[in-house]
């Protein structure tokens, strides 16, 4: 533990790709993973925010290789994994983070949406582990976290594309730690409730919108970033070594009741 009572994690040494690392979760994982003593690649659509966040990486004594790429161009996925991989000299820990949705109902279901999505959320970790998991077969180690969502669990209006790709998600995980897991290489998948990044927020301010949903919820409340965040770095750790083809919820109880 450190001095603040939070569980001290330590990746000195280790190599990590965080995909969609802009924003919301995957740029708290990011700057949690710097801390933690890891380099770090991120990856995301937006240069000007990649550079601020390995700005601020380096200001804390740290390093941050930087990937512009839009991760649904499955060409520009490709080239984003061999250029960190080869960049890092291999990487040790990859989270799949990069997530999109275009609420719609299915009557109203745009194609370029469903692809875009099927795209972004669900071929592009494929890609990108295709890429990374074969130097982790060559070392003998490697760990893969999988940013799902409690939507593989259950529908939800106005989100088929979206509970499609996490449902998707959550096979592709368990395929991947079948089949990698004889390497040495760990695969897992964490599924949270409501997020309250600045989008989260942005959606879920109005109490008369989010109240009702988080008393659907055990513990009565939306998860913030860090509480995600710490769940994939104990993922990532050794105090997790026999963890491995799991999706993990992460949403206060509301998966526990029935009706």
């Amino acid at each position: 533990m450190n001095g603040n009572g939070k569980i001290a994690f330590d990746f000195q040494g280790k190599k990590v790709l965080v995909t969609g690392a802009t924003k919301g979760i995957g740029r708290d994982i990011a700057l949690s993973f710097a801390k933690a003593g890891a380099t770090v690649s991120a990856t995301g659509r937006n240069a000007a925010e990649l550079a601020g966040l390995a700005g601020e990486i380096a200001a804390a004594g740290g390093r941050c290789w930087t990937y512009p790429a839009d991760l649904a161009d499955a060409a520009a996925c490709t080239a984003m994994a061999e250029a960190a991989v080869a960049d890092a000299g291999g990487i040790d820990i990859l989270v799949n983070n990069a997530g999109i949705s275009f609420p719609e109902r299915i009557v109203d279901l745009d194609v370029t949406h469903w692809d875009t999505t099927i795209a972004v959320n669900l071929r592009a970790p494929a890609l990108t582990a295709r890429v990374v998991a074969r130097g982790m077969i060559e070392r003998g180690y490697g760990v893969i976290v999988n940013i799902s969502s409690n939507a593989c669990m259950a529908g939800i209006d106005e989100h088929a594309a979206y509970c499609a790709s996490k449902f998707g998600l959550d096979g592709l995980t368990k395929v991947m730690a079948v089949e990698l897991g004889p390497h040495g290489i760990r695969v897992n998948a964490v599924a949270p409730t409501v997020v309250l990044t600045s989008m989260g927020t942005q959606v879920w301010g109005d109490a008369a919108k989010a109240d009702p949903v988080k008393a659907k919820i055990p513990l009565g409340r939306f998860l913030e970033p860090r509480e995600v965040t710490d769940v994939v770095l104990f993922l990532a750790s050794e105090a997790a070594a026999m963890i491995h083809g799991e999706t993990i919820l992460i949403d206060g109880g509301v998966n526990a009741r029935l009706y």
